[in-house]
């Protein structure tokens, strides 16, 4: 994401956790909407939670220094991977936010409480995640790159800041649930009283019932946009990795907080290599006296053209690695490797010179190979240049 999260928090980029939760302590009790009552109050004070949920996380922050994103890798699909698609992506096990130890914080001078709801309530009302599919190269995924994706969805509405009204007259307290938005009963047992909690129906868990809507979204808080969002695609990154955007889903009901967009990426075959995690394979083609003589031939890699060295006496099927000429490794712990197997390419047809020149070879080699190779001979074996021979017939 484009925002600085120690910017956000006030703090330097080598802050430790406990300066980390003093900073989010203190600014959490200036920006939460039940007591800072400016228009951009609520959206400042996600930010903020969302800086020290990342920061308070090691693999996180370590992935957002990095990076500069803290994204890592149900819903019906609406699209297919080649052009890109997108589903509602609701109930999915990741999508609710956890600030982890900043909820104890939050809790201690706010009671659980979040603008007239509490905190459970809150996260069960955040809007769906969106899932959209994109295909990438694996040059692109070796190198990263970013992607522009367009995605029909829901949007917090401008002119009423998701609430449904534009003016605090506009709408009253709920007198069913007395703007807490949540309703609760309480049953007697044998066992002792039984309380249960559920939304309030009156107000949809808003805490409020709405006398004037908004013109622009009619007292819905959210508008229908076709948005394009920028998605930035790490190097090193597999194939049907997801990665998340935090707060592009779907819009909450009535200001509450968005969902997540997931992007899965595929990653298309490649006319040459085959990956292995970080490793790349491709087979190459060299003639019968690059392999018996040795030689210098030029191999295509990731990076653009590469010379590796043939060995004389190089057997077909042979496998020779190209050190750090694979792809970086997601975590940023090196670079994998080319593996580049040898195939010796054998000639259909042949003249009467070059079958006089490979006969005298072979008649050569075979003296200087003596009694092994007779012994070979006796046993019904045969010479690596009588089945050259025998292929080139």
């Amino acid at each position: 994401m484009a925002e600085d999260y120690y910017k956000i928090l006030g703090v330097e980029r080598s802050a430790t956790k406990d300066e980390i939760k003093r900073a989010y302590k203190k600014l959490a009790k200036q920006l939460h909407p039940d007591v800072n009552k400016s228009p951009d109050a609520e959206k400042k004070f996600k930010e903020l939670n969302e800086a020290a949920n990342v920061l308070n996380d090691d693999q996180k922050r370590a992935h957002y220094d990095r990076f500069g994103s803290a994204q890592q890798g149900g819903g019906q699909r609406a699209g297919g991977p080649g052009a890109g698609g997108y589903s509602d992506f609701s109930g999915f096990s990741g999508g609710t936010s956890d600030f982890g130890d900043f909820n104890d914080i939050f809790e201690s001078f706010f009671g659980g409480q979040t603008g007239g709801g509490s905190r459970s309530s809150r996260r069960q009302s955040r809007g769906s995640d969106l899932l959209f599919e994109t295909e990438i190269t694996l040059e692109e995924a070796a190198f990263g790159t970013s992607k522009t994706v367009q995605i029909p969805k829901h949007e917090s509405c401008s002119h009423c800041s998701g609430k449904g009204y534009v003016r605090d007259a506009d709408a009253k307290t709920c007198q069913t649930c007395h703007g807490t938005g949540q309703v609760v009963q309480q049953q007697r047992t044998p066992f002792g009283i039984f309380q249960t909690q559920s939304v309030c129906r009156n107000c949809g868990g808003s805490g409020h019932v709405i006398q004037t809507p908004c013109p622009e979204c009619d007292g819905e808080g959210k508008v229908k946009v076709n948005k394009k969002i920028e998605v930035q695609i790490p190097a090193g990154i597999e194939d049907g990795q997801r990665l998340r955007v935090r707060g592009e889903g779907e819009a909450g009901p009535r200001g509450t907080a968005s969902g997540d967009l997931f992007v899965q990426v595929s990653i298309t075959e490649h006319d040459i290599f085959e990956r292995d995690g970080s490793d790349i394979y491709c087979s190459i083609s060299i003639s019968f006296s690059q392999a018996a003589l040795g030689d210098e031939v030029v191999v295509q890699t990731l990076k653009g053209k590469a010379k590796l060295t043939i060995p004389a006496g190089t057997q077909p099927g042979t496998l020779f690695k190209m050190k750090g000429k694979g792809l970086p490794s997601l975590q940023g712990f090196g670079e994998g490797d080319e593996y580049v197997r040898v195939e010796v390419d054998v000639p259909t047809k042949i003249s009467k010179k070059q079958r006089e020149l490979l006969e005298s070879l072979d008649e050569t080699l075979g003296n200087e190979r003596g009694q092994a190779t007779e012994q070979k001979r006796e046993k019904g074996g045969k010479s690596f240049f009588e089945r050259v021979k025998e292929a080139l017939d």
